[in-house]
């Protein structure tokens, strides 16, 4: 039981300690998937090549963190990546670009979809995360009503862009089928 409990908690501490060094040593801040790092200060020089075709299915190896613990250096670069993305996501056009992103990779969404779901977002709340709709309640990118229905992607809805985003793309997939029709949808009856 106790070592359930434990991954995820070497994995926070890993993400916490990355978080950290990116904000004091921007050497950590600049990385992304497919770029070679070398970690400064180190006795010997260590090199981390992420390949983002095999990012999600292929094993890095484990960092040793010092205690007997160690955290797949996979799943640090995953949780690296999910914090930048939340941290971009904090702006307007932040959220644009990991949206954009987001329907790349799952809904396949063409260009015309992309421009539905930037006007919808646009008058639904400026893509800001923490807009509320002081009538409705209707809170989020998205305007989820109630906020909290955005807890089926995450119990950080109030606070995470990238979840507020996530369950926008899912609802208006699940709801509408596509951006354009809940954009038609809120042309008509003044909501989607």
């Amino acid at each position: 039981m106790i070592q359930s409990f434990r991954k995820p908690i070497v994995v926070m501490t890993a993400a916490f300690a990355i978080t950290l060094l990116a904000s004091v040593n921007t050497t950590f801040a600049e990385v992304s998937l497919g770029q070679e790092v070398t970690l400064p200060d180190a006795p010997n020089p260590v090199a981390i090549m992420i390949d983002p075709s095999v990012a999600l299915t292929q094993n890095f190896g484990s960092i040793d963190l010092g205690s007997g613990s160690s955290v797949d250096a996979g799943e640090m670069a995953l949780v690296s990546l999910e914090a930048r993305q939340v941290q971009l996501a904090k702006t307007p056009l932040g959220a644009k670009q990991v949206a954009k992103a987001l329907v790349a990779s799952t809904y396949k969404w063409n260009a015309r979809q992309i421009s539905c779901l930037n006007t919808l977002w646009d008058n639904e709340s400026h893509w800001n995360f923490k807009a509320r709709n002081h009538r409705s309640g209707a809170t989020g990118i998205a305007q989820a009503l109630p906020g909290n229905k955005m807890s089926i992607i995450s119990a950080d809805w109030r606070t995470n862009p990238v979840t507020q985003i996530r369950w926008g793309l899912r609802y208006i997939k699940i709801r509408y089928g596509t951006p354009c029709k809940a954009l038609a949808t809120t042309h008509w009856r003044g909501y989607y």
